[in-house]
């Protein structure tokens, strides 16, 4: 589930389509449980029928979202302590906050993935106000996120992951900006069998190269993959003369930041 865009509110995000078109839940019941007997009737009739079945599925999918989906959204029941911890109160905070006290909910209901989004990070110019302002806008709400998940019993089977593509230089450009820098930049992890309370990998003087213990994005993809306990390597395919993984054609797992 992803929530948050430019431009919109993340008041006003919400899923879309989720609305059923229907009068009433009742109205909605009684046609699915018609169409039900019709596809099973099918199914009777012409044995298994894997187009069908996935058909069935995704219109159960789709009714169970629209009755569990619209009360997660709904926080208005939240208690001010919880309120205050997001900062959902503040307008500086509020929107983020509101998304990640949404992923909070979310990851408690069963949701696999969650993205919360912030924009507005790549500044050419004004940078030192512009970025100054946006730290204040999610610095509260992602500490929040991780206390809360923490008290909810979640943060240790939960992977939560901060980044972005890519950091910025360390010289400037233009009036009070800086240019992309894909050479040295940095992510954090927490929680979901991370290793807590240290940093990896070293930059040169000026922040503007790794120098020691790089990670590669397919060496991050690698890690993450295996938090999630997948092994990267487990699907792997000739083509083109390279044999391509989840990783692209290389990536190792960073063992060191791995807790277990």
């Amino acid at each position: 589930v992803r929530m948050g865009h430019r431009d919109a509110s993340i008041s006003d995000v919400g899923i879309p389509d989720l609305i059923s078109s229907f009068s009433d839940t009742a109205e909605q019941e009684r046609d699915l449980f018609y169409l039900r007997k019709i596809n099973q009737l099918r199914l009777d009739q012409t044995g298994s029928d894997a187009d069908l079945e996935a058909r069935i599925e995704s219109f159960e999918l789709a009714f169970r979202m629209q009755m569990e989906a619209p009360p997660l959204f709904d926080v208005a029941k939240e208690t001010q302590a919880t309120k205050s911890l997001y900062g959902i109160e503040d307008e500086l905070t509020a929107s983020f906050g509101r998304q990640c006290l949404l992923a909070a909910r979310m990851s408690e209901a069963g949701v696999r993935f969650v993205q919360c989004t912030h924009g507005y990070w790549d500044q050419h110019s004004n940078l030192a106000k512009q970025h100054s302002k946006l730290a204040h806008e999610v610095d509260l709400p992602i500490a929040g996120l991780l206390k809360d998940l923490q008290g909810r019993g979640l943060l240790d089977e939960t992977l939560v992951i901060w980044g972005g593509e890519f950091g910025r230089t360390p010289t400037a450009q233009g009036k009070d900006g800086r240019d992309h820098n894909p050479h040295a930049f940095t992510w954090w992890m927490a929680g979901g069998g991370v290793r807590p309370g240290f940093s990896y990998g070293v930059t040169d003087d000026y922040g503007y190269y790794a120098t020691r213990q790089k990670v590669h994005v397919h060496d991050l993809h690698a890690t993450i993959l295996h938090l999630l306990g997948v092994d990267h390597e487990r699907l792997t395919y000739r083509y083109g003369g390279r044999d391509f993984r989840l990783t692209d054609v290389a990536g190792d797992v960073v063992s060191s930041v791995v807790s277990l």
